[in-house]
């Protein structure tokens, strides 16, 4: 447990070493809200493979918090969510790193799970 309160999740158990490994909190039923990716230092690239592996367990609607210090992050979240059919929902305001929302739907194309910026075929 967290200081908040929140169990935090490894979201990758064979991440890089050396790396910040992404964190997985709230969402679940005794906890509304959003589900919190926290990616910490990580680059885009890796965010967007962790995104793509958490939105695919999640029902359509959740409402994704995706935490990223990489300054690509508020270019390439908006054209991933274009290429898949989520939800840019844009900046979180009022937090201390920056944070993106993402909802997530039903009717996503599906994407490579090593390169989700490369649409697969349905």
């Amino acid at each position: 447990m967290t200081e908040s309160g929140m169990n935090d999740t490894p979201m990758n158990d064979d991440a890089p070493a050396g790396g910040d490994d992404a964190r997985v909190s709230g969402g679940g039923e005794s906890q509304p809200g959003p589900v919190v990716l926290d990616g910490g230092d990580r680059r885009c690239v890796q965010l967007l493979i962790e995104l793509r592996r958490l939105v695919t367990d999640l029902p359509s609607g959740t409402v994704v918090h995706l935490i990223a210090t990489d300054p690509a992050a508020p270019i390439d979240l908006p054209a991933w969510c274009h290429l898949t059919g989520h939800h840019y929902l844009g900046p979180v305001p009022g937090n201390d790193r920056p944070t993106y929302a993402v909802s997530v739907q039903a009717d996503a194309r599906r994407t490579d799970p090593q390169a989700p910026w490369h649409s697969t075929p349905s």
